[in-house]
């Protein structure tokens, strides 16, 4: 048993040391964040690897990172060393027995999301996430995630050439997550990643530019969560039909924020933006949660899953 046996998790399959999973583009390719001083395996479940595509990119001129009220803008540009360089060299170095490690799938089109998610599943990677929020360049730059069709064709496509368990990110930029939610579970996706950031922006009066060189960036951190739990609340209705787990995410800042997410339908939660001001916040979480369910009653972490009671 692991040093938290109350929380492990099972997932798509998967066995995870608890339900806290490190999101993508949070910590590199792994190797970067778990050589933290502190640091132990114990304490999560699983590593989304930074966002990779099919060749290697440079990303988005600077400035990339910008913080906002209670939360954080970034436009890295999916910066990559390409998925032939992933898969090749930085794959070996990571250790397959400590954790879980998932891939995350971007692309242009989707032959490039094809390319690159049939180079993971000849991997000893766990899991797939397929990043739909990236833009399309063959219809006007319109994202992948924001339109169903587009969003369940990714997924199709992708399903045909992987048998590893795939993980859809949802887009909050749209105005039906639930229905592309069931687009994507009839694709063939075996779980969801609620939700990708935010579009924001933050202007310099004194400049009168945007602080962000790409102009505009994905939102995330504590600003977003009531977005965030309430969209994870809204997918968990159709994903509890057919037995899909979600990855909830978006702010979620300490143990309590952790709880919500669960009793909204969530069974992992994906922790991000709060690494960059406490590397070591996952153990508090874990040691909040833990706390939780002794004051509860509560035997395992996963009974509350989806209890959340709605009013009225």
């Amino acid at each position: 048993m692991t040093k938290y046996g109350e929380l492990e998790t099972r997932f798509c399959g998967l066995t995870l040391n608890t339900p806290l999973v490190l999101l993508s583009g949070c910590v590199g390719f792994g190797e970067e964040y778990t050589r933290i001083q502190g640091f132990s395996y114990d304490e999560i479940g699983a590593v989304c690897l930074k966002g990779t595509t099919g060749a290697a990119r440079l990303g988005n001129a600077p400035h990339r990172v910008y913080e906002t009220p209670a939360g954080m803008l970034n436009a890295i540009g999916l910066q990559n060393p390409g998925v032939d360089h992933v898969v090749d060299a930085i794959l070996p170095s990571l250790d397959f027995s400590e954790t879980r490690f998932i891939a995350n799938v971007s692309g242009s089109t989707i032959e490039e999301y094809v390319r690159v998610t049939e180079r993971f599943d000849d991997s000893p990677i766990d899991a797939i996430e397929i990043n739909i929020s990236c833009p399309n360049v063959k219809e006007g730059g319109v994202a992948f995630g924001n339109d169903p069709d587009m969003s369940a064709r990714v997924v199709e496509a992708c399903r045909k050439v992987t048998k590893k368990p795939i993980i859809t990110k949802l887009s909050p930029n749209q105005t039906d997550i639930a229905h592309n939610a069931r687009r994507c579970i009839e694709a063939g996706t075996d779980a969801f990643a609620v939700i990708n950031t935010l579009m924001g922006m933050a202007i310099d009066i004194e400049s009168r530019r945007p602080f962000i060189g790409n102009n505009q960036g994905g939102l995330s951190g504590p600003a977003i969560k009531p977005v965030a739990l309430l969209k994870v609340h809204q997918v968990h209705q159709v994903c509890k039909q057919h037995d899909i787990p979600i990855i909830g995410q978006g702010g979620i800042n300490n143990a309590n924020d952790a709880i919500e997410f669960l009793l909204a339908g969530a069974s992992t939660i994906g922790i991000g933006t709060a690494l960059f001001y406490d590397p070591l916040i996952c153990k508090t979480i874990n040691d909040g949660i833990c706390d939780y369910l002794q004051r509860h009653d509560v035997a395992h972490v996963t009974e509350l899953v989806g209890t959340l009671e709605l009013n009225g």
